[in-house]
């Protein structure tokens, strides 16, 4: 008999390390006992990739609405985004279809001013003489007139709507691209009459569309014989009346001095004959001249639009920069909702290191969700619009990875901070706060 104490070694009364489980911590393989010289503690199991992506999926699964709406926070983002980049996109490659079909050999000539600040004249003969340069393709010009146009007349003088009144050569249409809505052009018969066509513009501030509609031009009626589409390369030519050269001058007293020459060159040759256009167009007083290229003025038009775009991108930056904000407060509150999942899972054997990648995951993942919806929804507005403008519809590749690549950055840092939240939770702290 013994008095209830034993000769042997005092007993150790805190029990062992709990062993990592091999599905409590989400492992696939059991702990190994570390014999030799740690005293019975057992290591963690390991998480492979796919055990962390399934983790994250399952915390996203779990609350379904909250992930949806955090996600359409990136989702918006990443559209607007898109959508920018691929509505400028599509009007620079509308831009340079228009240029392809119109092409970007044409020049357009027009008097400067003089040395005593007065307007200059071209001289009567500089159509004749550009035309004579050799690697000139076609020449036309038109001429302003001091004559206005009204609808009848009744209409009190001065309410011109800002329309012009040129005189027009006939060949002046093939040289500048431009097609007839309704209608016909001038021909050799009606460009000596009071006939007149009405660009795209001037026939809507009209109102006047039908041929054959007479109109009050100059003190007398004119016949309509015909409607522009828009002129891309000669926009000038939207807002005005165009009357036939003998016309005006027979009609409208035109003095027959170009206002403006359009020239067609070769392609190869375009710079050479604009080197010589001034000196040939008014050999007197070549400084007095003004050489412009039409489709230097699209493109410029194009670098504006491209400076918007620049604006535009960082205000949907900005709704991006937000929705990750929306991320970020989305997991820290998944944090606190699930202590007791967190205190559960370290008390098994999770390492803070597997609870950092768990909600790190969560974060990508939902960012993930967001930004592949963004991408989606940025490419549909795009389609949309450029369908609605019978624009071609083009979404940069870079753009579609920038957007995802950035909805994954702002996911990481967004998830960061409450990834370290949840590792630092001690299992008591975490399961007495349950």
């Amino acid at each position: 008999m013994t008095d209830g104490t034993t000769n042997g070694p005092p007993v150790d009364d805190d029990p062992p390390t709990l062993p990592s489980g091999p599905r409590g911590a989400g492992g696939r393989g059991r702990g190994r006992d570390d014999i030799g010289g740690t005293g019975g503690r057992l290591r963690a199991a390991r998480l492979g990739p796919r055990d962390i992506v399934r983790l994250g999926g399952t915390g996203l699964r779990t609350r379904p609405l909250r992930i949806f709406l955090s996600a359409l926070g990136i989702a918006i983002g990443v559209a607007a985004m898109i959508a920018v980049v691929g509505i400028s996109g599509s009007g620079r490659a509308e831009v340079d279809r228009r240029l392809d079909a119109l092409g970007t050999n044409l020049l357009r000539v027009a008097p400067g001013d003089s040395l005593d600040g007065t307007k200059a004249e071209l001289p009567h003969e500089a159509v004749a003489m550009i035309d004579r340069i050799p690697p000139v393709e076609q020449v036309a010009a038109t001429g302003a007139t001091d004559a206005h146009i009204y609808r009848n007349e009744h209409i009190a003088i001065g309410r011109t709507g800002s329309l012009e009144v040129l005189a027009a050569d006939r060949h002046l249409l093939p040289a500048v691209g431009g097609h007839v809505r309704r209608g016909r052009w001038l021909d050799s018969a009606t460009e000596q009459y009071p006939a007149v066509v009405l660009g795209a513009t001037a026939a809507g501030r009209l109102d006047v569309y039908t041929p054959g509609t007479r109109v009050w031009l100059g003190g007398r009626w004119f016949s309509l014989v015909g409607v522009l589409d828009p002129v891309p390369l000669a926009p000038e030519l939207d807002s005005a009346a165009l009357v036939g050269w003998p016309a005006a001058r027979t009609y409208l007293r035109f003095d027959g001095h170009p206002s403006t020459v359009y020239v067609r060159a070769e392609d190869s040759q375009v710079a050479e004959v604009r080197a010589v256009l001034p000196a040939t167009a008014y050999p007197e007083k070549p400084g007095q001249v003004r050489i412009s290229r039409p489709s230097d003025a699209l493109a410029a038009r194009e670098a504006t639009e491209s400076a918007l775009t620049g604006l535009l991108l960082g205000l949907g930056g900005v709704a991006l920069l937000v929705g990750g904000v929306g991320v970020g407060n989305t997991m820290v509150i998944s944090v606190l909702e699930r202590r007791p999942e967190i205190g559960l899972r370290r008390a098994l054997g999770a390492t803070r290191g597997q609870i950092r990648a768990q909600f790190v995951t969560e974060s990508l993942l939902l960012s993930l969700l967001g930004g592949l919806g963004g991408t989606v929804l940025g490419t549909a507005i795009t389609a949309v619009y450029a369908l609605g403008r019978d624009w071609p519809t083009v979404v940069p590749v870079w753009a579609s990875a920038a957007g995802i690549g950035c909805t994954l950055v702002i996911g990481m840092i967004a998830g960061l901070y409450p990834a370290v939240r949840a590792s630092r939770l001690s299992p008591t702290e975490a399961l007495s706060g349950s």
